[in-house]
């Protein structure tokens, strides 16, 4: 299937701006004028194409960036509509590393406002070419020289002045276009969409010929020969002056300014030919850069449809109707419907169901896309925002994204039990959609912890777990855990003796206290040097003995001999120097198999902690032995495993289970090659309760398996 459009007629453009600028406003009228929209859909009626979700139109501002497709003059143009409201401030900055240029909308009567500066530095951060809009010229108060001047002062741009308004405020009817020195007056009663070019008015044409002479000054600076010319006496017809501002404009030497009043219906038609004579076309910006996989050599990848496939994940959207989708750039290569990609990122494999057009909420099928390509692709399951696309059999990773860390957080709990399931999931989804929403899981009070960039994100986070998972929930503040801290080891050993005749009664009571396993955890593999291990039967005989430590890449292990059977074991671990650094009471099931050597983690990796009660239960090697750590990370429980095989290294796999051994999901195993692999478990999407991981290795057709039990208590 051959390409409909040149790539060279492409222009993947976003809108940005401060909030309430004027953005979707303006992409209403972009697309109506381009024959998207058969009618104007307006933000204050709730009734903006782009602007689809429940939470934008009661609000009338947009949350989520929604991207769409329009042709103007032969050319293609890629929409992204972007969030102005800075809890939303993600949305474009991940629509940003993926556009080749972007739209600046400024209220001429505000200016530059805060929002303003922070999208501009987000768009000076990914080096994107920009033009500049300043709308509501019809507004009382509007001022276009004096936001010029503010461009200059606050963003520290080289505003291209290439339009001046005729008349201001409620006077405002039109505009002079510098290039071809014509006013351009628009007429109401067809909302904009017709419009007649006539001679300059009288009263502005010195005021024209001014700004006109510092254009082509300005402008020509970009070609030496015109440059000659124009000094020599000679005039630079149009496509001169366009190409220079062209050439200009994506070397970032200075950006072109225009003005208008989308919601008035002027001035929408020459911004759009601005974009189309302006801003690069995806051939026109540098090759995309990455690394190969197996090599990490450098290398670049050129947009063209001729090269290996390669394209970037910048967002996720839950659809009720096709599930999760995943928006994606193409920066190289063909993608087919039906083909199998590989995420190099994840190194997984990935099979590419339905590709979609998206025209903000609405979908069209196409089956297949090119190079300059922005759609979305249904089917994927491990994909998520950042993540680079490849061609499986020439791989490369792609620049990935940076998100901010979240600035508020709150407690999040579901009003009713049959809300806590529900819950889980919704938040997990809500989270895979936005980088810059977190869902933790305090270990010490057990709430459920929700973090974002403000309170309306937080809201609206909250909002839409109702609507769209009906998920009821309160939220609160969150708990604050009052302790004090153990400033040092301690061993209390006390006998209390009451004499009641004959023999007497007496208990004993032994008492450890230890550092935080944090703590010891890294002390351990520094500074143990034995451990004295203590196992008690049920006829109350001991047997002790010091038993050097063997020091694992990891931390230290030891190996002794023992019977099959239930042991418990008393374990200190001491320094050099004699002293105890950690001590616990640990249950280990010794299997019946060939050879009786034993290996048990450190107490301090194996050790309950807070919110989790974890035992392992069953340990079955038959010739193969795992040995598991678990710790606490925030709200993951990290499992690592050694594995030791007679022969080969082991593969190893782990499950997560339900209390009745149902299968939950299937954990990733990282590390191959050595003994050590790991594993997590994220806590907070599932409720309290008894849940069991199934950890299988592997190994010259030996296999083994082992049960670790634990609760959530929270």
């Amino acid at each position: 299937m051959a390409r409909e459009t040149p790539l060279n007629k492409y222009r993947n453009i976003g809108i940005m701006a401060h909030i309430d600028a004027g953005k979707t406003t303006t992409t209403e009228r972009i697309l109506y004028y381009t024959g998207k929209s058969y009618k104007i859909g307006e933000v204050h009626d709730g009734n903006a194409t782009m602007d689809w979700m429940e939470q934008e139109q009661e609000r009338g501002i947009t949350i989520t960036s929604a991207a769409t497709t329009c042709f103007w003059n032969d050319h293609r143009i890629n929409i992204i509509d972007t969030p102005g409201h800075v809890d939303f401030t993600i949305e474009v900055e991940r629509s940003l590393r993926v556009l080749d240029s972007a739209v600046a909308v400024f209220d001429s009567v505000a200016g530059v406002e805060p929002q303003s500066e922070t999208v501009w530095r987000q768009a000076d951060k990914y080096d994107v070419p920009r033009i500049c809009f300043v709308n509501k010229m019809d507004r009382t108060g509007a001022d276009f020289f004096r936001c010029v001047d503010m461009i200059v002062d606050r963003l520290g741009a080289s505003p291209l002045v290439t339009q001046l308004p005729i008349g201001a405020e409620a006077e405002f009817v039109g505009l002079i276009d510098l290039i071809s020195m014509k006013a351009i007056i628009w007429k109401d009663e067809t909302l904009g969409a017709e419009f007649e070019k006539s001679d300059i008015p009288d009263d502005l044409a010195d005021q024209a010929a001014e700004y006109r002479k510092q254009l082509v000054e300005t402008a020509l600076e970009q070609d030496d020969a015109a440059l000659e010319a124009y000094l020599e006496g000679q005039e630079p017809d149009e496509e001169t002056l366009n190409k220079c501002i062209r050439s200009g404009t994506i070397a970032g030497d200075f950006v072109p300014v225009l003005l208008g009043s989308a919601f008035k219906n002027k001035g929408v038609q020459p911004l759009l030919d601005a974009v189309i004579s302006y801003l690069p076309s995806p051939t026109d910006v540098p090759a995309i850069k990455g690394i190969k996989v197996d090599s990490e050599e450098e290398i670049e990848r050129k947009s063209s449809d001729d090269e290996f496939f390669s394209a970037l994940a910048f967002k996720i959207m839950n659809d009720s109707f096709v599930g999760s989708l995943t928006f994606i750039r193409i920066y190289s290569g063909v993608l087919e419907a039906g083909t199998s990609i590989m995420n190099t990122v994840k190194g997984k494999r990935e099979r590419v169901g339905r590709m979609l057009l998206m025209h903000s909420n609405s979908r069209e099928d196409v089956k297949e896309a090119r190079a300059g390509d922005i759609l979305a692709l249904a089917g994927l399951k491990d994909t998520t925002t950042g993540d680079t696309l490849s061609d499986a059999n020439n791989q490369v990773i792609l620049e990935c994204m940076e998100f901010p860390d979240p600035v508020i957080e709150i407690s999040v709990e579901p009003k009713t039990q049959s809300d806590q399931e529900k819950m889980g999931v919704a938040l997990n989804r809500l989270a895979a959609e936005d980088p810059s929403f977190r869902v933790t899981s305090d270990i010490e009070s057990g709430q459920t912890i929700i973090k974002g960039m403000g309170e309306l994100h937080l809201e609206i986070i909250v909002d839409r777990m109702l609507r769209e998972f009906q998920v009821d929930a309160n939220i609160g503040q969150p708990q604050v855990a009052y302790r004090e801290t153990i400033s040092k080891n301690a061993d209390v050993d006390y006998t209390h003796k009451k004499q009641t005749g004959g023999h007497g009664q007496f208990a004993r009571v032994k008492l450890f206290l230890w550092e935080p396993a944090s703590t010891s955890q890294s002390r351990l593999s520094e500074t143990a040097s034995q451990v004295r291990l203590m196992a008690m039967s049920d006829d109350a005989a001991y047997f002790r003995g010091d038993v050097p430590a063997r020091t694992s890449t990891t931390l230290p292990r030891v190996e002794f001999e023992a019977d099959p059977g239930l042991l418990e074991l008393n374990v200190a671990i001491e320094d050099e120097s004699g002293d105890v650094i950690d001590r616990a009471v640990e249950e280990l099931i010794v299997p019946d198999f060939t050879g009786p050597e034993v290996a048990l983690s450190t107490p301090a990796v194996f050790r309950a902690q807070n919110a989790l009660l974890m035992k392992q239960i069953v340990a079955d090697p038959d010739a193969l032995l795992t040995a598991g750590r678990y710790f606490l990370q925030n709200d993951q429980l990290l499992v690592r495993v050694e594995a030791y095989a007679p022969g080969d290294a082991a593969e190893v796999t782990a499950r997560l289970l339900s209390r009745e051994s149902t299968l939950i999901t299937d954990l990733e195993v990282t590390g191959s090659g050595a003994d050590i692999r790991e594993f997590s478990v994220v806590l907070s999407p599932y409720p309290r309760g008894d849940y069991l991981i199934e950890i299988t290795a592997a190994a010259d057709g030996a296999e083994a398996k082992t049960l670790v039990a634990f609760r959530i208590q929270g």
